[in-house]
């Protein structure tokens, strides 16, 4: 019988060998208690458990664990993976729509600096239109009294036509009208601005905000027909072809009668500005009944 050698006695290869066979049968239990176990699946002959000794061998199995594979799957580890992969998708969603906003904004920041380094040039305003046409006002009674006539005033207007009554009256500059003349009428009177109640009982009143004589746009004048001087009584008798006369502090402006219309107090689009230099005298009608406005159009004549 052979004498088992001490330790110290073996040579460097046999040791080697010696530890080599004492790892394979570890894995070789661990496989067999794995087995017994159900967590792992034979699919294939073990390896030659005698290999050469110069075929290098690599251990797989030296893991406390199994392979993944080979573990049943956790339905609550499952779970929190789908759930990881929403919130992941929903955080790229997020990302996206804030760099999707961040970019319209920049845009238009973008648009305000350009549009602030070049301001669009203003555009005047159009003459802003009254609610009812000037000069109204109740028939006088026995004794010439009269007032404004409310009346004819849609009730749903009437509250900021009585704000607009106290407007302050700018003083004239010195290319308004402040005479007019009607040579065909005899009417030689005052032009003061505003037309409002108090305006109209110094003489004839230009609508405040209207052209000045003589400049594109439309001078827009009024006066009473049968109270404070009846000064507009008869526009009725002017024809196309008659002379309305406009001064001013420096020099005389010349308009020829175009037309003459009838219309409702409501008619206010007769107002309005217009591209070549007009006049146009607005008064009650008929005279002493004052449910109408007569409205004569004249052209510069040059």
């Amino acid at each position: 019988m052979a004498r088992r050698k001490a330790p110290e006695e073996l040579s460097v290869e046999e040791l080697r060998r010696l530890l080599v066979e004492k790892r394979r049968g570890a894995r070789k239990e661990r496989l067999e208690h794995y087995r017994r176990t159900g967590r792992v699946i034979s699919l294939a002959s073990d390896l030659d458990e005698n290999p050469p000794p110069s075929t290098p061998t690599i251990d797989t199995t030296d893991s406390a664990s199994p392979s993944p594979e080979a573990l049943p799957v956790n339905p609550r580890r499952k779970f929190l993976d789908r759930v990881l992969l929403a919130v992941e998708v929903l955080a790229v969603l997020g990302l996206a729509a804030v760099i999707f906003n961040g970019v319209g904004l920049l845009q238009t920041l973008n648009n305000e600096v350009v549009a602030a380094l070049n301001p669009e040039t203003p555009v005047p305003t159009p003459l802003v239109m009254a609610v009812v046409l000037p000069s109204g006002h109740t028939p006088p009674d026995a004794q010439g009294n009269t007032k404004p006539n409310e009346a004819e005033i849609p009730s749903h207007l009437l509250p900021m036509v009585q704000s607009l009554a106290n407007v302050p009256v700018p003083t004239a500059a010195p290319d308004q009208a402040v005479r007019i003349q009607i040579p065909a009428l005899n009417v030689d009177a005052p032009v003061v601005q505003g037309d409002g109640w108090e305006q109209l009982k110094k003489g004839v009143g230009q609508y405040i905000g209207s052209t000045p004589p003589g400049r594109d746009g439309n001078l827009v004048l009024s006066a009473h027909n049968d109270v404070y001087g009846e000064l507009f009584r008869y526009l009725d008798r002017l024809v196309p072809g008659d002379q309305i006369v406009v001064y001013t502090q420096q020099r005389q402006f010349v308009y020829i009668v175009d037309r003459t219309v009838l219309v409702e107090p409501t008619a206010v689009e007769v107002m309005a500005p217009t591209s070549s230099p007009t006049v146009t005298l607005i008064s009650c009608y008929p005279y002493l009944v004052n449910d109408q406005r007569i409205v004569v159009f004249a052209r510069l004549q040059n």
